[in-house]
């Protein structure tokens, strides 16, 4: 199958389609609004941020320098996503929307309890202010980072080659995030069941964007 050769096809499909581009519109939306509330939930929880506790597993380990591997493993996964969206326009609506939805419920989350991260090495990398932000802020529950990427194994479960790669890439975001003591175990552990139930809760609140997703 000629992936690139088919895309003016798939764009025109859906231009012929109001409802669909109107999806798209509302999914961009939604999932902008997502990243501002997640903003200043970060903020909030960075600035309120108390003690640190102990963790098993973080306790019994030392922490190590992954600023790199952790940094380029998110940059890479977000070029990854767009790509596919790009290549699929189809399915941009149900993906932003169950995004959108993810990064909600997890602002939520992170602004309910404000521990300390747990000792770690300082960032040495220059990520700019913006993507220390987002990267290195005080957000602790849930990861994030071993949530999205699981959240798109699911989206994409249809897709056995994605499927093992969003996978792959969830358990590779979970043991950087804590080799480098940026996430405690329980917001690592926890993600993975948070995320599956805010997959199900996206497949009750977008059923018509799911379908067009699976569209042929």
């Amino acid at each position: 199958m000629d992936i690139f050769g088919e895309l003016p096809a798939r764009y025109r499909a859906c231009v012929k389609r109001p409802e669909v581009l109107l999806s798209i519109l509302y999914s961009v939306l939604l999932f902008a609004a997502s990243v501002f509330v997640s903003f200043y939930a970060i903020n909030y929880a960075t600035e309120s941020a108390s003690n640190s506790v102990t963790d098993i597993i973080l306790s019994n380990i030392p922490a190590y320098d992954v600023d790199g591997l952790f940094a380029w493993g998110t940059l890479l996964l977000i070029v990854f996503i767009v790509l596919i969206l790009l290549l699929y326009p189809k399915r941009i609506p149900f993906t932003l929307y169950s995004m959108g939805i993810f990064y909600m419920i997890r602002s939520a989350f992170t602004s309910l309890t404000h521990l300390k991260p747990y000792p770690a090495l300082p960032s040495n990398g220059n990520w700019g202010v913006l993507l220390n932000h987002f990267l290195f802020g005080g957000d602790l529950f849930f990861s994030a980072h071993t949530g999205v990427c699981f959240l798109m194994a699911l989206i994409f479960w249809r897709n056995k080659i994605l499927r093992y790669i969003f996978l792959g890439w969830s358990v590779y975001m979970a043991v950087v995030v804590l080799l480098g003591h940026y996430h405690y175990s329980i917001d690592v552990a926890s993600a993975y069941f948070i995320t599956y139930t805010i997959y199900r809760i996206n497949e009750w609140l977008f059923p018509k964007a799911q379908r067009v997703f699976y569209e042929a």
